[in-house]
């Protein structure tokens, strides 16, 4: 009875170490995420940020 009970621990023990071990995974996950939307983000603000230089395409002119 003694043994079931320890293997029923270790089981248990297991199991609890892999929710850890998950929950830890998904927070690595989630911190990646906020760090790769971040720097999306701030390579927007760049983008629209940048200021044609001089008037190349500014004029178009159409005849018809």
């Amino acid at each position: 009875m003694s043994q079931s009970v320890g293997a029923l621990a270790s089981a248990q023990a297991f199991e609890v170490l892999g929710a850890v071990m998950a929950k830890k995974q998904q927070d690595q996950q989630a911190q990646m995420a906020n760090m790769l939307v971040q720097s999306a983000m701030q390579t927007v603000e760049q983008t629209s940020a940048a200021q044609p230089v001089g008037n190349i395409g500014q004029n178009i002119n159409i005849t018809v």
